[in-house]
């Protein structure tokens, strides 16, 4: 039986990945997956035709899925909304773990300005696919403040990781942990606001107008 587009895709990705560390993401390292894989080169042309911006995005949309896969098995929407977003970002990055030079080349190909509108696409992807696999059903306004405030945490936590060099990146758990306490502060306030706004105001302690306007006519 033939593989699938899909996981012929992975399969030459996964080839190229050990040459990105001595290559970068360039044709050269599709050539030496080519001849490690006994294939032809247009293989690689025919499955990449955008060449490696292509190959970059199929591995964060790998990343991606493997992540989802891995909350649905850790029953994330069993954990307080907190610890989901935590958990969710974490495996995220872990994910990279293994080929960490590799995305540190990707990310400064995919910050060049030709590729700022893919750029933006996968991270709004990759956050909406966090929030949608911890719980999230939002449609309203909500949609686009929840993102936009993963997006700043996630992309935050993930330039430290890049240059964390501790233990099992446990400086960066550290940071992450402290990026999703300043946003939980931020959203508590807002709730506390929201909810003082829905009272009525105390006017007891205030003269009533109505008396006022009538001392003022007795005059």
């Amino acid at each position: 039986m033939s593989e699938t587009d899909n996981k012929k895709e992975i399969r030459l990705l996964e080839a190229v990945l050990p040459h990105v560390l001595f290559d970068g993401w360039t044709r050269k390292a599709m050539i030496a997956a080519a001849k490690d894989l006994d294939e032809d080169i247009s293989v690689f042309d025919l499955a990449f035709s955008g060449g490696a911006i292509d190959l970059i995005t199929l591995f964060i949309e790998t990343a991606d899925d493997r992540m989802e896969a891995e909350l649905i098995k850790r029953d994330v929407l069993t954990l307080k909304i907190r610890d989901r977003i935590t958990l969710a970002i974490r495996l995220r990055l872990e994910m990279y773990s293994e080929h960490k030079e590799a995305v540190r080349r990707a990310a400064n190909i995919l910050a060049l300005p030709q590729h700022l509108v893919r750029a933006t696409k996968l991270t709004t992807a990759t956050v909406s696919r966090m929030w949608y696999a911890t719980g999230d059903s939002s449609t309203d306004f909500n949609w686009y403040s929840k993102r936009l405030t993963l997006s700043a945490v996630y992309g935050a936590t993930f330039l430290y990781w890049l240059e964390d060099k501790s233990e099992s990146h446990f400086k960066t758990w550290e940071f992450l942990d402290r990026r999703i306490e300043n946003v939980m502060q931020v959203e508590t306030a807002k709730y506390k606001c929201r909810e003082r706004l829905k009272q009525k105001p105390d006017i007891s302690g205030f003269p009533s107008p109505a008396r006022f306007f009538r001392n003022l006519r007795t005059r």
